[in-house]
Order: structure tokens, then sequence, then C-alpha cells
């Protein structure tokens, strides 16, 4: 499996990922009409969803982010769910705007999203890229998704395989033999 995307189909063109990320900026600013929203990430996936998405929202927003991470080396099945606040601003009585690269399982949305309650936002919502069909396992859907995609696993725009793949400018899946042919290749 080459970085330069030779053993991937692609899911999402580059276009059809701006032009979501402009549906998103839409439906979020209708949401929040004109009231200052704290914007936070979730690293590292959703570093470019988050770059992109603030470059195009017409509204006041402050920016921060938070780790959260259950792929842990070469695998493509969620592990244990690790969280970093420690880059968080206070969130406290703002209105929350969760932003990450993709709904999977919803694990992960589900315990930053109790996590934030704790903290007491004004209101909290999320946005993500992409939710992938048929894969959630909790009640908590995304309040606000850019494209359904199949059950396939997926990088680019962001999204990795073992820390490559993430500067795709498109959303692509790598087949099942590919994947297992780079695990075989780095010992995996």
């Amino acid at each position: 499996m080459k970085d330069t995307g030779d053993h991937v189909k692609q899911l999402l063109s580059e276009q059809q990922i701006r032009e979501g990320v402009g549906r998103l900026a839409d439906e979020i600013q209708a949401y929040y009409q004109g009231r200052p929203v704290t914007v936070v990430g979730v690293l590292t996936g959703s570093l470019v969803l988050l770059a992109d998405l603030i470059r195009v929202l017409d509204m006041p927003l402050r920016v921060g982010v938070i780790q959260a991470h259950s792929y842990h080396g070469p695998v493509t099945t969620p592990g244990p769910l690790s969280i970093n606040t420690d880059l968080l601003p206070d969130v406290t009585d703002c209105h929350v705007l969760l932003v990450d690269d993709i709904f999977d399982t919803g694990h992960t949305l589900h315990a930053l999203t109790e996590r934030f309650t704790a903290l007491k936002p004004a209101s909290l919502r999320s946005a993500v890229l992409l939710r992938k069909s048929g894969r959630g396992e909790v009640s908590l859907q995304p309040d606000f998704v850019g494209f359904e995609i199949p059950n396939e696993f997926v990088v680019g725009y962001g999204l990795d395989y073992h820390d490559q793949y993430r500067n795709l400018p498109h959303v692509a899946a790598i087949e099942p033999e590919d994947i297992a042919e780079a695990d075989k290749a780095a010992g995996a």
C-alpha cells in the first residue's frame, strides 16, 4: 500500500467534500442564528474539516480542540477510548459544537458528549463529515452530518490508516486485501 492513494477507491471527491462542508456550515449557521459558538475539533482526524469549516462559518466563534482516539497502531477496529482535555478551553455556559471526522459506532461521540455535559455548556451539538451506514451502536446521533457512507474503512481528508493518507484531498476506502498486505509488510 503506497501513500499515493494507489490502493484506495475514491468515495467522495474534493469538490463533493467542499460542497458538503458548505452545506454543514449553512445548517450550523441556521441553527445558531448568530449566537457565539465554541467549535471544538476532535484531534486528529477532524483537523482538515475543522479548518475548512471555520473558514466558511460566518458567525462569532472561538476554536478549541480535544484529543480522543480509539484506534491504536495498525488496526481497523476501535479499541479503548482515550480522551485528553488538556487543550480544551473553558466551555461553561458556552454554546459548544463538537466537530469530528466520522461517526462509526458512535462510542466516541457518546463518551465526548458525557464528558462535555459535565462541563455545563449552555448547549452542546455535534457535527461530523461522515456517518457510516449500519454501524451505530448507541442511540445518540450527530446533529449535523455531511455525508452518509457505506460500511468501509475510509481514509483521506484527515482520516488515516496507521498515520498515512490524512493528506488526501478526497475520501477513499481501503480495500481489505490492501490492509492485510500493509499489515503483513509492517509486521503487524
